[in-house]
């Protein structure tokens, strides 16, 4: 509670006027969950690169630096938004989210005695699709060498990382997954060595990747195919195979890329423009803010004047929350394996359905919300497992990524020789019928895993336009189910509050996935107690106090009908917004990360 509670603080302190303004960058800047990525990307910038080249190098530098989160043995989307393309071209989804061996039936799992199968063996991994993905966005708009793009990474990986506070919270997260089974050690013990230290990790340790490292130099040498074929590929099957996983040389070197067509709503005169299935984020997304700006209207309002983080305000966005949430229950998959109906979830009629059955001063019954009725969830787990980083260059190209390899450290199943991890994204599919994954969603059978088959994510890369079709925005954020709710708040802050970067990420947030019926606030919104005064002992929580009066929030909701809870962070999101003719970014507090830019001068520097 207590980081929470320091990041409520450092919120009102911006608003106070107490930190210094945010830097704006006039030729480009990163926003990353770690600083080293950050520059990585920037150092790309200043070198002359696009916003994908600065992606390409974010991304596999985030592979060495967070290697709980994301990684060459993962996948992801990347939205790109390239404003020198003909008209209503400019956007471009790549979909390299991570696909089901061809030895996957929907009935796999359900027949797997292991009750960890999909998440901690060789058989929870699906076939990983960064290095292609990555690759065919430099083929499409890079500028820089491929090789260059990588050199930030490999260097990171020889030289090594400093172990944060981020870290260690994945940290601690692993090692009480080995508590509960010391035989885990043999299993996994290049985890259990390298990345915790034979259970010592510390803050300040430093991290080096040598094996990583390796694995770069060949992919920057000859592209994925050095990935997809040859002694990488080899390694992948055989730590898969050994540790009860079904991928074979086949699947890897049949992996393909899917580029998508963006889906483009619209939210108080821009244009929002998303991940198509199977990102469940992109559809909740544009439902959500379709709802609450209709719903405003309906009700004589405008969505600021219902005062940020008021009760009615967290009523309205927790009911818009699980129509969405119901929606994604029932009717979301791979829509190259099942009908996905988005032109009726995004019809105006379905919105104003959704926003005509919000009642302001009650809570509806549970079975009501969404097109058709939901399914019953768990709670939502943490998660560490996914990374989100925003990019503008100086042209006005823009790149929204998120990668993941799903829980911390994914499968935790390591491909020694090249140092990274296989993913555990099976576990996003409809394992079990009526099962709950890791996140406590439980989902239809549209979602059932298959050869190939890409499972349903949450990850919501998004990018925003003005009314001249420059863009405005850039974000998106990590953590399961999270990442939607917490994505959707970040952008209401900047274009309905007016906040700028840095306070837009780091206002607390809520959370409503439907199921459980659970209203989970963050931090002070839901702490009335006020437990962790001490940590502040400059009297700000005084102020915290006297600005959200959080016992009279929680009985104000509670009068609704809300069942409330408290939550550790509602995603971790990274932003960059278009100041006059430069940018502002911030990296989520909930996360250590840092921006990094190019000014004026073409340097590289940091907003802290």
């Amino acid at each position: 509670m207590q980081r929470i509670i320091l990041t409520v603080v450092f919120t009102l302190a911006l608003a106070a006027g107490v930190l210094a303004q945010p830097a704006v960058f006039t030729r480009g800047v990163v926003a990353a969950d770690h600083e080293i990525a950050s520059r990585a990307g920037a150092e790309m910038l200043a070198r002359g690169g696009n916003a994908v080249d600065a992606a390409i190098a974010t991304s596999f530098t985030l592979s060495v630096v967070r290697p709980m989160s994301c990684g060459i043995g993962g996948g992801g989307f990347m939205l790109i938004h390239d404003p020198s393309a003909p008209a209503g071209s400019g956007a471009v989804a790549l979909n390299y989210r991570e696909t089901a061996p061809a030895a996957i039936t929907p009935d796999y799992f359900v027949h797997n005695p292991d009750p960890d199968a999909s998440r901690y063996t060789g058989a929870a991994a699906g076939v990983p699709g960064t290095v292609a993905g990555l690759f065919e966005a430099h083929k499409r708009f890079g500028s820089l060498p491929w090789a260059d793009l990588l050199a930030p990474a490999i260097r990171a990986a020889e030289d090594g990382f400093t172990v944060d506070e981020s870290y260690m919270a994945s940290a601690r997260d692993a090692l009480d997954w080995f508590a509960e089974d010391p035989n885990r050690r043999d299993r996994n013990a290049f985890l259990w060595s390298r990345f915790l230290r034979d259970g010592a990790v510390a803050l300040g340790d430093v991290i080096r990747n040598p094996e990583q490292a390796r694995a770069l130099r060949l992919i920057a040498e000859r592209g994925p195919s050095a990935f997809y074929e040859g002694p990488i590929a080899e390694a992948i099957v055989r730590a898969a195979r050994n540790a009860g996983g079904v991928i074979t040389a086949t699947d890897l070197r049949g992996y393909r890329v899917r580029e998508e067509k963006p889906i483009t709503g619209s939210f108080l005169g821009r244009a929002v423009v998303v991940m198509p299935p199977p990102s469940s984020g992109g559809i909740a997304t544009l439902q959500v803010l379709g709802t609450i700006e209709r719903h405003a209207e309906i009700i004589g309002t405008s969505i600021d004047a219902l005062g940020h983080n008021s009760p009615a305000y967290i009523h309205i966005l927790a009911e818009a929350f699980k129509h969405a949430f119901a929606d994604r229950a029932a009717h979301l998959g791979d829509a190259a394996f099942v009908d996905v109906p988005v032109g009726r979830l995004l019809d105006p009629e379905t919105i104003e359905s959704f926003a005509e059955r919000i009642d302001p001063t009650a809570t509806r019954p549970a079975k009501t919300y969404g097109s058709t009725p939901a399914s019953v969830a768990a709670p939502p787990g943490d998660d560490a497992g996914t990374s989100h980083f925003s990019v503008i260059d100086a042209r006005g190209s823009a790149v929204a990524c998120t990668e993941t390899i799903n829980l911390t450290f994914g499968s935790r199943v390591a491909v020694e020789e090249f140092g990274f991890f296989l993913n555990n994204e099976m576990d996003d599919f409809t394992t079990v019928p009526g099962g709950a994954n890791a996140f406590g969603l439980r989902q239809s059978d549209l979602n059932l895993p298959a050869a190939g088959k890409r499972p349903l994510s949450s990850m919501s890369p998004t990018i925003v336009l003005d009314a001249a079709g420059r863009v405005e925005l850039v974000t998106g954020a990590a953590g399961g189910p999270r990442i939607i709710t917490g994505t959707i708040q970040t952008i209401l802050n900047v274009l309905a509050f007016g906040m700028d970067a840095m306070a837009a990420v780091s206002a607390p947030r809520v959370h409503h996935q439907g199921f459980p019926p659970v209203l989970a606030l963050e931090g002070a919104l839901g702490d009335p107690d006020g437990s962790d005064t001490e940590a502040n002992p400059d009297g700000v929580m005084r102020l915290i106090a006297e600005v959200n009066d959080a016992r009279a929030r929680l009985a104000a909701l509670e009068s609704r009908g809300h069942r409330v809870g408290t939550i550790g962070n509602v995603g971790v999101a990274q932003i960059v917004v278009r100041v006059g003719e430069g940018h502002t970014a911030a990296s989520d507090p909930r996360r250590s990360g840092i921006p990094a830019g190019v000014t004026r001068d073409g340097s590289i520097a940091t907003d802290r």
